[in-house]
């Protein structure tokens, strides 16, 4: 018959209290050496979820500025645009132009939005008198004298938007070639760019079209919601129109779908419907919902740097390096048609 054992308070345990008692202690002994490998960088660290995270930070953060993201042959002009508001225009303007910066490229972004978010988002100061687009389209001052550059980021560059720029269309009317002031803007600026990413507010008014004129691309953020698709004809449509009577280099060239939430089936259909309607043009990186991503922009920051270990962050990378890889691909291409005629 098994005994009873005394334990550290002198109480007498039963048998089977004595033995789980005995295995907890041979438990405790063999912790600190599992710590102990873990510490001294065992074969379980890559594992771990702070190592992931760690990983994921550093490549996204890319601290020796190496060119990791390859540079077009000639300058992109990108109008991040959708009528629908809250789709993630300005979140995915500010994320990918920081990638590609972090990345050896020189990018420029214009917030042509009254509500100045994406010069929030890049820590810029936006203040009432602050030399902004406005200046730049009503009153024709050159973008050299208004382009800040982005704290931490040399390579980046913003053109600011203030509440002035809400009376910029009315002031505009009576303008002659009014549709082309930004594209004509865009000239004045002397650096060298590789990209321009121009933040559109979410109407189809002047000042988005003077964006897609100005620019040769057009990236639409679809959200992976119910109503992701209602109004997107009409962009289409008057893409189309500018195309035909202002901007014949036009083209929808990226869809990049936003706020995915892989716990819900509708956000699976809406991709699908996407894919299957838009195909090759639509991203492979899928950004998803994240609230690290909705408070990054308090901190006057980008998810990039304000946490580049994140979900979101690896998501906006991956969608950068995409853009710069098929602009390469596309690049490549068109050296070689030039090269068979």
């Amino acid at each position: 018959m098994a005994r009873a054992s005394r334990g550290k308070t002198g109480r007498h345990l039963a048998p089977d209290e004595a033995q789980a008692n005995n295995g907890r202690k041979a438990a405790a002994k063999t912790v600190p050496q599992q710590a102990t490998s873990i510490k001294e960088g065992g074969p379980l660290d890559d594992d771990l979820p702070l190592a992931r995270e760690a990983q994921r930070a550093v490549r996204v953060l890319n601290p020796s500025g190496a060119v990791t993201m390859p540079r077009p042959t000639r300058r992109r002009v990108f109008a991040v645009a959708n009528q629908k508001g809250g789709v993630g225009k300005t979140t995915s303007t500010v994320n990918l132009a920081v990638a590609l910066a972090l990345h050896g490229n020189r990018v420029m972004v214009i917030d042509l939005d009254p509500q100045g978010n994406a010069s929030t988002g890049l820590g810029v100061e936006h203040g009432a008198g602050t030399p902004s687009v406005y200046e730049a389209l009503v009153e024709g001052q050159p973008l050299d004298e208004i382009a800040k550059t982005v704290d931490g980021i040399p390579s980046l560059y913003c053109i600011p938007a203030t509440i002035d720029l809400a009376g910029a269309e009315v002031e505009l009317v009576n303008v002659v070639a009014r549709e082309g002031r930004l594209e004509k803007s865009i000239e004045t600026f002397s650096g060298e760019l590789d990209y321009i990413f121009i933040d559109c507010p979410p109407s189809l008014g002047l000042l988005t079209v003077n964006a897609l004129v100005a620019a040769e691309e057009v990236l639409i953020p679809i959200q992976c919601e119910y109503y992701a698709l209602e109004g997107l004809g009409q962009l289409l449509r008057n893409i189309e129109l500018i195309k035909a009577h202002l901007n014949a280099r036009l083209r929808v060239s990226t869809i990049l779908l936003t706020m995915y939430d892989k716990r819900t089936k509708l956000a699976d259909q809406v991709e699908q419907e996407v894919r299957g309607h838009f195909s090759e043009i639509v991203l492979d990186a899928v950004v998803p919902r994240s609230v690290r991503v909705s408070e990054a922009p308090g901190y006057g920051q980008s998810i990039m740097t304000y946490d580049p270990g994140s979900r979101g962050a690896t998501s906006y990378f991956e969608a950068a390096e995409e853009i710069a890889l098929r602009g390469a691909k596309l690049s490549r291409r068109g050296k070689n048609q030039k090269g068979g005629n």
